[in-house]
């Protein structure tokens, strides 16, 4: 069964605003806090002030593991940096007493995963124990590439990465869409908004639950209000 890797390192609208957004944010770069806040003020304004912003915030996954039934997260409307102070909040006081995370009903990865191969399979599809188990091989079937690319964007923000930006093109059921996804070494988060030129849609800011804090310090200080 043929398969393909997710489409990745794709320009994007901070293409349009650095010769080389790769090269713009790291530790090795003088102008980095010019270049931060011009970046997510490009990808962060406008949402807010269409009050058309979430915050994702992810958890589950520890010690290396990956099963995507143990991936949780919650959505929170952001219109300020105080409501994702008010988040942070939340999951520190759970923390604190040993209660359950914030976690929403909707699976992110399972039940989709689960609807896209019965879907595949109603199209006389077959698809084996390896393509199903196996995240490279879901691009085999019809949203498996936005399924695979996601479950990467999720496990880089859980686990880390190398590269301190990266820009990815894919198309989901509301259009296509970006994804930039930063690794900073004062926060990890990616930026999922509508591509260029698409219909307004809702822009999620995407972060594990232990960068809640490091981000809000980064948005603060890039004056993100």
């Amino acid at each position: 069964m043929p398969y393909h890797e997710a489409n990745e390192h794709a320009p994007g609208r901070l293409h349009a605003l650095f010769a080389d957004p790769y090269q713009a944010f790291g530790n090795h770069v003088h102008a980095r806090w010019d270049h931060l806040p011009v970046a997510l003020h490009a990808l962060l304004d406008r949402p807010l002030a269409a009050a058309d912003l979430k915050v994702r915030v992810i958890h589950g996954w520890e010690n290396g593991n990956f099963q995507l039934g143990e991936l949780n997260h919650s959505d929170h409307a952001l219109r300020n940096l105080a409501d994702l102070r008010h988040v942070e909040a939340r999951y520190r006081q759970a923390r604190r007493d040993g209660q359950a995370l914030p976690c929403d009903d909707r699976s992110l990865l399972e039940r989709p995963l689960d609807d896209a191969i019965a879907q595949a399979e109603q199209a006389g599809q077959a698809i084996d124990e390896l393509t199903r188990s196996t995240p490279a091989r879901w691009p085999a079937f019809d949203q498996g590439l936005l399924l695979y690319t996601f479950f990467k964007i999720y496990h880089r923000l859980t686990y880390g990465e190398d590269d301190v930006y990266r820009s990815i093109r894919c198309l989901t059921t509301s259009g296509p869409c970006e994804v930039h996804e930063f690794h900073l070494e004062e926060g990890e988060f990616a930026i999922v908004t509508p591509a260029e030129g698409e219909p307004q849609a809702t822009t999620l800011l995407v972060l594990h639950e232990s960068q809640l804090e490091p981000v809000i310090q980064l948005l603060q200080r890039c004056r993100i209000v």
